[in-house]
C-alpha cells in the first residue's frame, strides 16, 4: 500500500483518494519564496476510506465526504506534504474515536444549596414586583 495513509484505529485512505494542489507560500524563504510552490493543499475523498465499517461511518458523519488540509509552515514542499499527511492521519484518528459515555453523578451538597438559594432569591424578587393586594385572589 505505497502512498496510502493509515491511522492507528485501522482506517486507510488509499493514495487514489488523495488530491494534491501546490501554490506559492508566504513567509520566510528569500527570493526562493517567489518561485517555489511550497504551500500544499491536500483534499482527501472520504467516500473511499477502507477499514472497520463502524469507524468509517463515524469519521464520515463527523467530517463529511471530503477533508481539506493546508500545510505551509515549512520552506520545502516535501516537508509540507509530510506535515499534511500527518495532520490527515491525526484528524481521521480523532474523528474515528468514540466518546466515552458520561457517568452520571449526584449533585454535590454545595451545588444543591446554591441552586436552592438562587431559587429562593429569585422568588423574593418576583414577589416584590407583584402589585399590592394581588395575593388575596
Amino acid at each position: 500500500m505505497d502512498g496510502d495513509v493509515a491511522t492507528p484505529n485501522g482506517i486507510v485512505v488509499p493514495s487514489r483518494a488523495i488530491t494534491w494542489r501546490f501554490s506559492r507560500g508566504t513567509g520566510p524563504g528569500g527570493q526562493g519564496v517567489n518561485t517555489t510552490d511550497s504551500r500544499v493543499e491536500l483534499v482527501a475523498d472520504l467516500t473511499q476510506l477502507v477499514g472497520p465499517d463502524d469507524i468509517v461511518e463515524r469519521v464520515r458523519s463527523k467530517l463529511g465526504d471530503s477533508v481539506r488540509i493546508v500545510a505551509a509552515a515549512e520552506r520545502s514542499q516535501w516537508r509540507n506534504r509530510e506535515a499534511a499527511l500527518r495532520r490527515l492521519a491525526v484528524r481521521l484518528d480523532a474523528a474515528g474515536r468514540s466518546r466515552r459515555a458520561r457517568t452520571p453523578t449526584r449533585p454535590t451538597t454545595g451545588s444543591v444549596r446554591r441552586r436552592l438559594e438562587t431559587k429562593r432569591l429569585r422568588s423574593q424578587v418576583k414577589t416584590t414586583r407583584r402589585a399590592p393586594g394581588e395575593d388575596e385572589r
